[in-house]
């Protein structure tokens, strides 16, 4: 885009003006003076955020353990994610609503978390309680004496039933 001659006395009238709009579109999305010097600095507050942000989550992340205490004990499992609980333990939360107790059945009681669900009273799969049968099996067919009486003869034997005749077997095309 430019020549040797890039003066007034070189260049035609439109051909200057070609040759601005050029270097303005070749510095269109380039900042210049104070512009460039805020943006260089808001870019680099932004990465020593973010990298103090990821490197701070990931060590709490990784020490996060759950804050429960069991016989004066701390538990050792890894805590939820968003939660201070693992869990086992995550129903002594009484800020959370994602999970309750199971109620156990009357000789068994159980306190094992259960994910809430559209049940008014969730369960565990071991004390899950089973809608009835809507389908009731017929307790046995009541056959006919006609039917039980059947004469034997009217069965072919495994004799009977061999081909008499071998046929060639034909295929077609």
């Amino acid at each position: 885009g430019s020549s040797l001659l890039t003066g007034p006395e070189g260049l035609m009238a439109k051909e200057r003006e070609n040759l601005k709009r050029l270097k303005c579109l070749r510095r269109y999305r380039q900042r210049y003076g104070v512009e460039a010097l805020l943006h260089r600095q808001l870019k680099e507050r932004r990465m020593l955020a973010t990298d103090g942000a990821a490197q701070q989550a990931h060590t709490t992340r990784s020490s996060q353990r759950c804050l429960a205490f069991v016989d004066d004990v701390r538990c050792s499992n890894q805590s939820l994610p968003m939660a201070r609980h693992c869990l086992t333990h995550i129903c002594q939360d009484i800020n959370q609503t994602l999970f309750k107790p199971c109620q156990g059945s009357e000789e068994v009681p159980c306190n094992k978390p259960v994910p809430v669900s559209l049940a008014e009273e969730p369960h565990c799969p071991l004390h899950l309680r089973l809608p009835p049968q809507m389908y009731l099996p017929e307790q046995g067919l009541a056959v006919p004496e006609e039917l039980e009486a059947a004469p034997t003869d009217l069965y072919l034997s495994a004799a009977e039933l061999q081909p008499t005749e071998s046929l060639p077997l034909e295929f077609s095309d």
